[in-house]
């Protein structure tokens, strides 16, 4: 099973090695390590995705290691998660509008445009960006470079009318659901309904 850890960690030389050999010595398999700053200074954040059936002793274990600050797996937490993707698919001048509208039409931006290529870029969730890639596979992907995910757990929803109190964490799952479609779905999951 995955499991997705993000962790504060002392910005020091040398901890990402230090916390990718605590894995690599427990056997676990790390589908995606992304590190970068935190809204702390000398801070970084850090999300990995490892698959691993019962990762507690590893959290026990990234304690050990003085750079570290905080752990914490999300996994079964609501979280925003979000990778990166570009692709180069072959693309003939006289494919090259088609394919466009076509990525287009999946949420690609053109990063390049080349002579018998095209470069796409997508940003989205995880599932989104593996739909992308594989749209993208019967084009011909000549080169492919996907981020590792970045996750972050979701605040808790305002009760309507009452500002800014917060609503219990009990009343979250019998909230209804987003429509994805709707203009007010993309502004609640950036944080700003």
């Amino acid at each position: 099973m995955s499991h997705t850890l993000v962790a504060l960690l002392q910005d020091h030389p040398g901890v990402l090695h230090r916390v990718v050999s605590l894995f690599r010595r427990r056997g676990y398999n790390i589908e995606s390590v992304t590190v970068g700053r935190s809204e702390a200074p000398g801070v970084s954040r850090m999300t990995l995705v490892v698959d691993a059936e019962n990762v507690e002793q590893v959290i026990k274990q990234f304690y050990r290691l003085i750079e570290v600050l905080k752990v914490q797996d999300v996994t079964d937490d609501r979280t925003v998660e979000r990778e990166t993707v570009l692709v180069k698919v072959h693309a003939s001048p006289a494919s090259r509008a088609g394919l466009i509208a076509l990525t287009g039409a999946a949420g690609a931006k053109v990063a390049d445009v080349g002579v018998n290529s095209l470069v796409f870029e997508v940003t989205d969730t995880p599932d989104k960006v593996e739909t992308f890639i594989d749209l993208c596979r019967p084009l011909g992907i000549k080169e492919m470079i996907r981020s590792g995910r970045i996750a972050m757990v979701r605040g808790q929803g305002l009760q309507p009318g009452r500002g800014s109190t917060a609503r219990p964490r009990s009343s979250l799952a019998s909230a209804p659901a987003l429509d994805p479609n709707s203009p007010s779905y993309n502004a609640q999951a950036d944080g700003e309904g």
